[in-house]
């Protein structure tokens, strides 16, 4: 499939990837304003955690998530943090390099898409290469002018992580 038909017209496979790209290279880049560009003011923003018994948790409301924002306003609110360095955690901050892979379209609505892909960042801090990798599961909304993210499922696959994790990791 490469090209979709999407409510305002067509998107083809490579500008849902060039999208994915930017939103990436955003984050290597610390364009934070920008890339908060890239989302929904009503997105959720979830990376589950999983369960002693191998388990996704499946409720960010009453089970533990390693990051979870509800709306953009939490994804501002972490992006003032690590502007105004009001983040120890973050500071200083990592050097990343985001990778991505397998774009998939899962399923095409009136006006979203779906999507699944996989990712793997490398992170440098402290003298220290760590990385992170998983799969993301997203709703794009392709109706406005600019394609927004609906919704962002994180899976980390490497779930023992050794320091805290944040939006730049991932």
């Amino acid at each position: 499939m490469t090209t979709l038909e999407i409510t305002r017209g067509a998107l083809s496979h490579e500008d849902i990837c060039a999208f994915l790209y930017r939103e990436a290279r955003l984050l290597d880049d610390r364009e934070f304003d920008e890339w908060l560009e890239c989302y929904s003011l009503d997105v959720e923003y979830w990376m589950p955690a999983w369960t002693d018994d191998d388990e996704l948790t499946t409720d960010p409301h009453s089970q533990i998530s390693l990051i979870y924002y509800a709306d953009r306003y939490g994804l501002e609110d972490r992006v003032f943090r690590l502007k105004t360095e009001r983040s120890s955690a973050s500071m200083p901050e990592a050097r990343t390099a985001h990778f991505i892979s397998n774009v998939e379209v899962l399923e095409i609505g009136d006006g979203t898409i779906d999507l699944r892909y996989n990712w793997h960042t490398f992170s440098h801090r402290y003298q220290h290469t760590a990385q992170f990798f998983g799969t993301t599961y997203l709703t794009l909304d392709v109706s406005g002018e600019n394609p927004k993210i609906l919704k962002k499922k994180i899976i980390l696959k490497d779930d023992y992580i050794h320091q805290v994790i944040d939006i730049y990791h991932i």
